[in-house]
């Protein structure tokens, strides 16, 4: 480059500079990333506190959410009732929007009954995204930590292995109105028509409750004495449920599959009372959430569909449809696997 050549760039370079500078533009280098807003207040609220499942899914010392907002030099606290209703859960979420919050994660007890809460804060210019378990009509997006039809799917069909296709079967659910049970549910239903021997005898709910996820186990079982599977879809009623069939009257006789911990099950799998069960990893699943939820609070990304973004050490995701990003498939804990977890 000439002399002259050099001078003309280092005089336009200087101007777009100043220009730059007037207007209020920073100068970014080509290709460069957006920045993501720092020092903003988030409050993940799951469905309730105590409950080991939303402990792992939240935590910092889990890696879950509180650890992806401290790395995003983030304010996040978990909040929520001791119960998961919804009577129990909207006065914690009112309460994080009274203390400023700029981001909600929420965990929906009810898919219609926290809308009013919700939408009055995405009104006033508040995040909300929800994770594990949805409420559709009031969120900018959802983090979902599986397909439903997978899921349900996924749950008939490792109980139809255990039990050779054929028996009496019952679901031992959370709330009535948990709108991810209620989802997996209807997709096991669909599962069910593969397997015309197998005959689903009763839906029961157990709240997320562990004394009340036993006496509906205890029930069931009183109740139909030929029972031969239980599917639980939710981590406090596997629990309660395996504890109810870890006797020398059910060991081996009753199966049970469905969603728990590697923890909270490890005993159970080792005694014979469980084969199999399935999950994700809980804090993955609110690790993704907060750094989707602080995304799109930074505008780095909307909620339309094919947007993309790096969630740490995850990896990259795109926004689905819907307005929903998928963690990925379940995976299937049983004795030859289950020492390599710590959840």
């Amino acid at each position: 480059m000439t002399g002259s050549l050099k001078k003309r760039a280092l005089r336009a370079g200087t101007a777009l500079a100043l220009i730059s500078l007037l207007a209020g533009v920073p100068i970014m280098a080509a290709g460069a990333a957006p920045s993501l807003q720092t020092g903003l207040k988030v409050f993940v609220v799951p469905k309730n506190l105590g409950n080991s499942y939303f402990t792992t899914a939240d935590s910092a010392k889990s890696g879950g959410a509180i650890a992806a907002l401290n790395a995003l030099k983030e304010s996040g606290t978990e909040t929520s009732g001791t119960a998961a209703t919804p009577a129990s859960q909207i006065p914690a979420i009112q309460a994080a929007i009274t203390k400023g919050a700029n981001i909600l994660l929420v965990s929906a007890t009810d898919a219609s009954a926290l809308c009013p809460t919700l939408n009055s804060a995405m009104s006033n210019g508040i995040t909300v995204v929800t994770y594990d378990s949805d409420a559709p009509a009031c969120r900018d997006l959802f983090v979902n930590q599986a397909t439903a039809p997978g899921i349900g799917a996924g749950q008939v069909d490792l109980l139809a292995k255990e039990i050779g296709g054929a028996g009496q079967i019952a679901i031992v659910s959370a709330a009535a109105s948990a709108t991810n049970q209620n989802a997996w549910i209807g997709f096991m239903k669909q599962e069910l028509k593969k397997y015309p021997k197998m005959q689903l005898v009763k839906v029961v709910y157990g709240n997320d409750d562990p004394t009340t996820s036993t006496q509906v186990t205890q029930g069931l079982l009183q109740q139909y004495p030929n029972l031969k599977g239980i599917i639980s879809p939710t981590t406090v009623g596997i629990a309660a449920a395996a504890a109810v069939l870890d006797t020398a009257k059910y060991r081996g006789k009753v199966q049970l599959v469905g969603l728990g911990t590697p923890n909270a099950m490890k005993k159970f799998v080792k005694d014979g009372t469980v084969k199999a069960f399935q999950l994700w990893n809980p804090a993955d699943l609110g690790y993704l959430a907060a750094y989707a939820a602080v995304n799109f609070a930074s505008k780095t990304i909307t909620n339309a569909r094919g947007q993309r973004f790096t969630a740490g050490k995850l990896g990259a995701y795109t926004v689905g449809a819907g307005k929903t990003i998928l963690l990925g498939p379940p995976y299937t804990f049983d004795k030859s696997n289950i020492d390599k977890f710590n959840f």
